[in-house]
């Protein structure tokens, strides 16, 4: 029970890595808001499976990139909670373009959900951290951010930005007890619903695993970044890809 009685926050949490991380929270004793922009019946779902591994659990719809909802969102958990002592914003959108087809509008998107959305969690959460001196941060990037992928400049723009958001946060935070880290994932195994999948994301074999990656297994390092097995990592990247290549 390595989160037990803590409140965390994990966006995009109605599947896929979302979802995998707030239940492994919730199994490691922590209460969870469980988050997604329109699917009500998800979050409702993985927040009736956390209560029932004995925690409580707030299912939210919001859009991360509209300030005002991420905000109704956060009074929500606090007027349900108390505190916030974890946040995962691991809500993202990854449409494909040419960088020369690319709109201000596509533009905007992408970094609205990826790092507007990153900034307007933390800074509603924030607060109840300093307040308890103790916080943890985790940011979900992804390799196209380190390596680059074709047709994705806006998003990996948009996830770089999150690597200068966490390290800023951590020299700053830090010493109110609040930890500021980011996860890289490589290749996992999830269903996507938007854009297109990544160039080669139809083999295995891109790196010396020769498999994909699971949602439980980037899950297991959320858990080990939001507890107190890594009591002194802060403003770190943690690749989880397999050994391989970025993506």
């Amino acid at each position: 029970m390595k989160l037990e009685g803590l409140v965390a926050l994990v966006t995009g949490s109605g599947r896929n890595i979302g979802r995998a991380t707030a239940l492994k929270f919730a199994s490691e004793g922590a209460h969870v808001v469980v988050n997604a922009r329109s699917n009500e019946a998800e979050v409702n779902a993985v927040a009736e499976e956390a209560r029932g591994l004995g925690v409580r659990a707030l299912p939210v719809l919001a859009n991360v990139a509209d300030r005002g909802q991420v905000q109704s969102m956060v009074d929500s958990a606090m007027a349900e909670f108390g505190r916030i002592d974890i946040l995962v914003s691991n809500a993202a959108v990854r449409p494909a373009k040419p960088f020369v087809e690319l709109t201000q509008e596509d533009w905007e998107f992408a970094r609205g959900v990826v790092l507007d959305g990153a900034f307007y969690c933390t800074r509603a959460v924030v607060p109840s951290m300093l307040e308890h001196r103790f916080g943890r941060i985790i940011y979900m990037t992804g390799g196209g951010a380190f390596s680059g992928v074709p047709d994705r400049a806006h998003v990996s723009a948009a996830k770089m930005g999150l690597v200068g958001m966490a390290r800023g946060l951590a020299t700053e935070l830090g010493p109110n007890g609040i930890r500021v880290n980011i996860i890289s994932p490589g290749l996992i195994d999830t269903t996507r619903v938007m854009g297109t999948v990544l160039p080669g994301a139809d083999t295995a074999t891109k790196n010396p695993m020769a498999r994909k990656g699971t949602v439980d297994e980037i899950a297991n390092t959320c858990l080990f970044l939001a507890s107190d097995d890594s009591s002194y990592i802060t403003g770190q990247t943690i690749h989880v890809n397999g050994g391989g290549s970025y993506y």
